[in-house]
């Protein structure tokens, strides 16, 4: 299974070094996912190349034009094939909250993924009729109870969430956090004791004594403390 990422952006050269580093840019290789950037500004017309303009009925801010964001988004559904499970993704403060379940159902239901990274005062609502006259559905979603600059960090969370859950981009699927010990289950390695600044700090003598059922419960008891 892979699955294929697009994002629509005003800035695409700040997802270079995030998705060509480590365990994403290793699945890119391996082709278990796709990540696609399309520039907003390509998809404009005059030297100016402008993507956004004045808010109707006045207000503070800009609002990102419609006309470029339904260009960009025809462009990719020109590539897309009949057997594509597909969602549109739009984000936004007002959106539903992103979190752990919403991730893996993504990576179990869709194998196509677009992506409009909203900047300024938004996006012009107008695009979200367009994805449903084009008969997909469209989600709005936030990645927390605050506001940022832009959907870009957003983008790159969700890639990595969802990605997570394609069987191979971890190596091991004991790897994920969500099947293993529980997120938030202390971990420690070597060296057992470390000294810094004439104090002693130790790993838990339980976890060294090689009694799995003793770590197995002492784990148990420091996810509870989680909750």
């Amino acid at each position: 299974m892979s699955i294929r990422f697009d994002i629509i952006t005003i800035f695409p050269k700040a997802f270079d070094s995030y998705f060509n580093e480590s365990i994403l840019k290793r699945a890119q290789q391996k082709k278990l996912i796709n990540i696609r950037i399309h520039d907003l500004r390509k998809f404009t017309k005059g030297k100016h190349k402008k993507v956004d303009d004045k808010v109707y009925g006045g207000g503070p801010g800009m609002v990102i034009k419609i006309k470029p964001l339904a260009r960009a988004f025809g462009s990719i559904l020109k590539l897309k094939v009949k057997s594509e499970k597909l969602k549109v993704v739009l984000f936004s403060p007002a959106g539903k909250q992103f979190d752990a379940k919403m991730a893996n159902d993504f990576a179990k239901r869709y194998n196509h993924i677009i992506m409009i990274a909203g900047h300024y005062e938004g996006v012009d609502e107008r695009i979200k009729k367009v994805v449903r006259d084009s008969g997909l559905n469209i989600v709005e979603l936030s990645i927390g109870p605050y506001v940022l600059t832009g959907g870009e960090l957003p983008a790159m969370i969700l890639i990595d969430a969802v990605s997570r859950h394609i069987k191979g981009v971890l190596g091991k699927n004991e790897s994920l956090e969500e099947k293993r010990e529980g997120i938030g289950v202390p971990s420690y390695t070597r060296p057992e004791e470390f000294g810094w600044k004439g104090k002693k700090y130790t790993a838990p003598k339980v976890l060294l004594s090689g009694n799995h059922k003793k770590i197995t419960e002492w784990r148990e008891r420091m996810r509870k403390k989680q909750k």
